[in-house]
Parts: structure tokens; C-alpha cells; sequence
């Protein structure tokens, strides 16, 4: 049998608003342009030599009931006011022999960019531990970036973030996806 190797990854996301929960999570899916997958989640391993690719191009290589691997951060809610968010963050390692690092964030209360450089730092503090480079936990995450940056171990580091705040009488749903792609 043939490995499982994605070569391809994009990031996408999406909010949903509906009176019933999965309904809600439907168009958060349609927002990201999956809904028409068959979605399999999987953890935060991105493969060695695979690319990240445009939101745009990805889609575009998507047939309707494909089964996909993905790493899906999903939050969701229906009380009125309440901030929920999704973030997917994504740790590319300089040699692309080695693999790199996704992670999932999913919460209340956060913000787009308090989710958003969660996602990063604990994508890019997976990473930075396996190759043996640790940084204190206690800095922030605009410190902590530089640093990982700046060792040369890890080229880059980026996120696909989505919140959205409670309705009346509605589920408010949020989703971050990493879409792998197979050759």
C-alpha cells in the first residue's frame, strides 16, 4: 500500500450562524470552501518537503466527496455576546528534510490575534523542542518569534485565525482548517 504522504497544504476558515448547532458548523465549512469534503482530522504533523500553498490554489484542486486529511480547530456557541475562535498555526522548519509543526486553538474570550500568536507559539515551541531549541515559556509570543526566527531552525511561522461573537437565538460557529493535499 501507497503512504499517506501529503505534498500540499493550505489554510482556510470559515464562521457559521444558524438556529441549529450542525447546521451552524455546515456554513462555517462552506465560509472555508470544504463543505462539499469528507473531512478526517488528523494531528499537527506537517510532512517533510510539503509546500504551503494559496487558500485560492487549494480550493481549486478539491473534488466533491474527496476524502481529505485535515487539522481542524472548531469553537462554537450560543450564548449571545460570547467570543468564540479557531486558529490553526503552522511552524515550517528551514531544512525541509525535517518536519515541521501544526497547531490547534480553540477558545473563548480570545481575540483574532490572542488566538492567532497561541497558534504560532505553540506550533513554533513543537517545533523549536524537537530540534533541541527551547525558548522560556513566560515571553511573549513577539519575543519568542524573534528568537525562533533568528536561530535558523525555523524558517516561518503563520496562522488562519477566525472568531466570531454569539447571536441571539443562534449557534455561532468558527473553524481554522489545514487542508492536506495528496498527489
Amino acid at each position: 500500500m501507497d503512504k499517506l504522504l501529503p505534498t500540499k497544504v493550505f489554510l482556510t476558515k470559515g464562521v457559521g450562524y444558524h438556529k441549529y448547532q450542525l447546521k451552524s458548523f455546515e456554513e462555517a465549512l462552506r465560509q472555508a470552501g470544504v463543505a462539499q469534503q469528507n473531512l478526517v482530522q488528523v494531528s499537527s504533523i506537517l510532512p517533510p518537503k510539503c509546500k504551503v500553498i494559496s487558500r485560492e490554489n487549494g480550493l481549486k484542486k478539491l473534488i466533491p466527496g474527496q476524502i481529505c486529511y485535515c487539522v481542524m480547530a472548531k469553537a462554537d456557541t450560543n450564548e449571545y455576546g460570547r467570543l468564540v475562535a479557531s486558529s490553526v498555526g503552522i511552524a515550517v522548519p528551514k531544512d525541509k528534510t525535517n518536519w515541521g509543526y501544526l497547531s490547534e486553538v480553540h477558545g473563548y474570550g480570545m481575540n483574532q490575534q490572542e488566538a492567532a500568536d497561541m497558534a504560532e507559539d505553540l506550533a513554533a515551541g513543537m517545533l523549536g523542542t524537537t530540534l533541541g531549541f527551547e525558548v522560556d515559556p513566560n515571553k511573549a509570543w513577539s519575543e519568542k518569534e524573534q528568537v525562533y526566527k533568528t536561530s535558523g531552525l525555523i524558517i516561518r511561522t503563520s496562522n488562519v485565525t477566525q472568531t466570531a461573537r454569539g447571536k441571539k437565538d443562534l449557534w455561532a460557529t468558527t473553524v481554522a482548517i489545514a487542508m492536506f493535499l495528496l498527489d
